[in-house]
Protein backbone atom coordinates (compact mmCIF):
# COMPACT_ATOMS: atom_id res chain seq x y z
CA UNK A 1 0.00 0.00 0.00
CA UNK A 2 1.25 3.43 -0.90
CA UNK A 3 0.62 6.27 1.58
CA UNK A 4 1.94 9.50 0.11
CA UNK A 5 5.42 8.74 -1.17
CA UNK A 6 5.90 5.86 1.28
CA UNK A 7 5.52 2.16 0.57
CA UNK A 8 4.00 -0.18 3.17
CA UNK A 9 3.85 -3.74 1.74
CA UNK A 10 0.55 -5.50 2.41
CA UNK A 11 2.28 -8.71 3.58
CA UNK A 12 3.97 -6.96 6.52
CA UNK A 13 2.84 -5.93 9.99
CA UNK A 14 3.87 -2.57 11.45
CA UNK A 15 4.14 -0.98 14.90
CA UNK A 16 3.79 2.63 16.03
CA UNK A 17 7.58 3.06 16.07
CA UNK A 18 7.97 2.48 12.32
CA UNK A 19 9.25 -1.07 12.48
CA UNK A 20 7.95 -3.96 10.37
CA UNK A 21 7.69 -7.73 10.67
CA UNK A 22 7.23 -10.35 7.96
CA UNK A 23 5.92 -13.42 9.78
CA UNK A 24 6.40 -16.79 8.11
CA UNK A 25 5.40 -19.68 10.35
CA UNK A 26 7.12 -19.06 13.68
CA UNK A 27 9.86 -16.81 12.28
CA UNK A 28 9.67 -13.06 11.85
CA UNK A 29 12.03 -11.02 9.72
CA UNK A 30 12.15 -7.51 11.17
CA UNK A 31 13.33 -4.09 10.04
CA UNK A 32 12.58 -0.36 9.80
CA UNK A 33 9.79 0.96 7.59
CA UNK A 34 10.26 3.18 4.55
CA UNK A 35 8.77 6.06 6.54
CA UNK A 36 11.02 5.33 9.55
CA UNK A 37 14.20 5.34 7.49
CA UNK A 38 13.16 8.63 5.86
CA UNK A 39 12.57 10.20 9.28
CA UNK A 40 15.99 9.01 10.47
CA UNK A 41 17.82 10.38 7.43
CA UNK A 42 20.90 8.71 5.97
CA UNK A 43 21.85 5.90 8.33
CA UNK A 44 25.61 5.88 8.93
CA UNK A 45 25.88 3.02 11.44
CA UNK A 46 23.80 0.05 12.56
CA UNK A 47 24.61 -2.11 15.58
CA UNK A 48 23.91 -5.67 14.44
CA UNK A 49 22.06 -7.66 17.11
CA UNK A 50 23.68 -10.83 18.45
CA UNK A 51 22.37 -14.20 17.26
CA UNK A 52 21.02 -16.25 20.18
CA UNK A 53 19.89 -13.19 22.12
CA UNK A 54 16.37 -13.21 23.56
CA UNK A 55 14.44 -10.03 22.76
CA UNK A 56 11.18 -8.69 24.17
CA UNK A 57 8.57 -6.82 22.17
CA UNK A 58 8.76 -3.11 23.00
CA UNK A 59 12.26 -3.34 24.52
CA UNK A 60 15.46 -2.05 22.83
CA UNK A 61 17.53 -4.67 21.01
CA UNK A 62 19.85 -2.64 18.73
CA UNK A 63 20.71 0.92 17.75
CA UNK A 64 21.20 2.92 14.57
CA UNK A 65 22.85 6.27 13.92
CA UNK A 66 22.14 8.83 11.26
CA UNK A 67 23.37 12.36 10.70
CA UNK A 68 20.31 13.56 12.67
CA UNK A 69 19.82 10.93 15.30
CA UNK A 70 21.19 8.10 17.44
CA UNK A 71 18.43 5.81 18.55
CA UNK A 72 17.62 2.52 20.14
CA UNK A 73 15.38 0.26 18.08
CA UNK A 74 12.68 -1.56 20.02
CA UNK A 75 11.76 -5.12 19.14
CA UNK A 76 8.49 -5.51 17.23
CA UNK A 77 8.20 -9.17 18.39
CA UNK A 78 9.51 -11.29 21.28
CA UNK A 79 11.73 -14.30 20.77
CA UNK A 80 15.25 -15.47 19.99
CA UNK A 81 17.36 -13.90 17.25
CA UNK A 82 18.24 -16.76 14.90
CA UNK A 83 19.91 -14.70 12.17
CA UNK A 84 21.25 -11.15 11.97
CA UNK A 85 21.91 -9.13 8.84
CA UNK A 86 25.68 -8.61 9.08
CA UNK A 87 25.62 -6.58 5.85
CA UNK A 88 23.99 -3.56 7.52
CA UNK A 89 26.98 -3.11 9.83
CA UNK A 90 29.22 -2.44 6.83
CA UNK A 91 26.61 -1.07 4.42
CA UNK A 92 24.15 0.69 6.73
CA UNK A 93 22.72 2.65 3.81
CA UNK A 94 20.96 -0.59 2.78
CA UNK A 95 18.39 0.36 5.45
CA UNK A 96 17.66 3.56 3.50
CA UNK A 97 17.94 2.07 0.02
CA UNK A 98 15.97 -1.17 0.54
CA UNK A 99 14.24 -1.16 3.95
CA UNK A 100 12.01 -4.16 3.14
CA UNK A 101 14.66 -6.17 1.31
CA UNK A 102 18.42 -6.03 1.86
CA UNK A 103 18.04 -3.59 4.79
CA UNK A 104 16.35 -6.03 7.20
CA UNK A 105 17.71 -6.22 10.78
CA UNK A 106 17.19 -9.75 12.11
CA UNK A 107 15.18 -12.96 11.94
CA UNK A 108 13.50 -13.97 15.17
CA UNK A 109 12.01 -17.27 16.30
CA UNK A 110 8.85 -15.86 17.84
CA UNK A 111 7.77 -16.70 21.38
CA UNK A 112 4.18 -15.72 22.10
CA UNK A 113 1.79 -13.67 20.01
CA UNK A 114 2.93 -10.19 18.98
CA UNK A 115 0.53 -7.52 20.20
CA UNK A 116 -0.56 -4.18 18.78
CA UNK A 117 0.74 -4.74 15.25
CA UNK A 118 -1.12 -3.25 12.30
CA UNK A 119 -1.64 -4.12 8.65
CA UNK A 120 -1.25 -1.26 6.15
CA UNK A 121 -4.97 -1.60 5.34
CA UNK A 122 -6.02 -1.00 8.99
CA UNK A 123 -7.73 2.39 9.48
CA UNK A 124 -5.67 2.84 12.67
CA UNK A 125 -2.46 2.54 10.62
CA UNK A 126 -3.59 5.12 8.05
CA UNK A 127 -4.46 7.50 10.90
CA UNK A 128 -1.05 6.94 12.53
CA UNK A 129 0.88 7.64 9.33
CA UNK A 130 -1.24 10.72 8.53
CA UNK A 131 -0.57 12.07 12.04
CA UNK A 132 3.16 11.33 11.81
CA UNK A 133 3.43 12.92 8.35
CA UNK A 134 1.78 16.07 9.69
CA UNK A 135 3.94 16.09 12.83
CA UNK A 136 7.21 15.76 10.86
CA UNK A 137 6.20 17.70 7.74
CA UNK A 138 6.48 14.65 5.49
Amino acid sequence: MQIGEYNFPDDLLFDKEHSWARIEGTTATIGMSDFGQDLAGEIVYAEVPRVGREITQGEPFMSVESGKWVGRINAIVSGEIVEANEEIEWESTLINEDPYGEGWFAKVEISGEPEGLMKPSDPEFATLIASEREKYGK
